[in-house]
């Protein structure tokens, strides 16, 4: 009697069993999904925080070793720069020629309210950043530097690294004069690094600069509503 028993209570226990076990399987998958998604949330963030900080040093190998092997680079209208080897060569005819920067040059590349989406199989990922930049050289000139990053990044080898960096420039305006007294077109022009060493391709984006309005298009959809973001012209 008691092993019938015994059998009767196996067998009834073990489809609760089996049902607990596929419960706490799922609850694992969706734990570690969302372990991962934020783990590539902040590796985003710190590789993007790292490019600032090299480029604000002039350390131009550093800055271009953070891309993929065919990443690429566009700063305002300057046009896109393709592979590790011509996104350093830009960086550095941008800013004096040489690796690190040259005496007396100012060279603050901020970056604020960082906006990460990573793609639903955690490989890929864009971001949107506010650029704000303090750049000149001592005794010669000064500028302040306004602008849009929307950038695009991917994991390569296990590792997350820069796709795509795309600085939309909103104005470079003197130091003494400020944003406020800019003429149309004015903040915004190709610079002598690109016409002395042109890029792979042209500008992907055209646009006016302040005091003109433009919205760079967002790649992330509305967290909220899951619609996609327009861009104004």
């Amino acid at each position: 009697m008691k092993r019938t028993v015994l059998i009767l209570l196996v067998c009834a226990l073990a489809p609760l069993s089996a049902y607990a076990q596929k419960n706490m399987d799922a609850e694992i998958d969706a734990l570690t999904a969302r372990v991962e998604k934020l783990e590539g949330t902040r590796a985003v963030k710190k590789l993007q925080r790292a490019f600032g900080y090299y480029v604000d040093r002039g350390l131009w190998g550093e800055a271009a070793d953070l891309f993929v092997d065919d990443g690429t680079i566009e700063i305002g209208i300057d046009g896109v720069y393709v592979g590790k080897a011509r996104i350093r060569e830009y960086l550095m005819r941008l800013h004096g020629g040489k690796e690190g920067l040259i005496y007396g040059q100012l060279n603050e590349w901020m970056q604020f309210q960082p906006a990460v989406f990573l793609s639903r199989d955690g490989r890929s990922a864009t971001a949107r950043w506010r650029d704000h930049a303090m750049l000149g050289q001592y005794k010669k000139h000064a500028e302040w530097r306004d602008g849009i990053y929307e950038n695009t990044y991917a994991k390569d080898g296990g590792v997350w690294k820069i796709r795509s960096l795309h600085l939309y420039v909103n104005f470079v305006a003197p130091y003494e004069k400020g944003w406020a007294r800019l003429k149309p077109g004015e903040g915004l022009v190709q610079s002598a690094a690109a016409k002395a060493f042109p890029a792979d391709r042209g500008p992907t984006a055209s646009y006016k600069s302040f005091p003109e309005t433009y919205v760079p298009p967002f790649q992330a959809p509305n967290p909220v509503t899951g619609k996609p973001v327009r861009g104004a012209p």
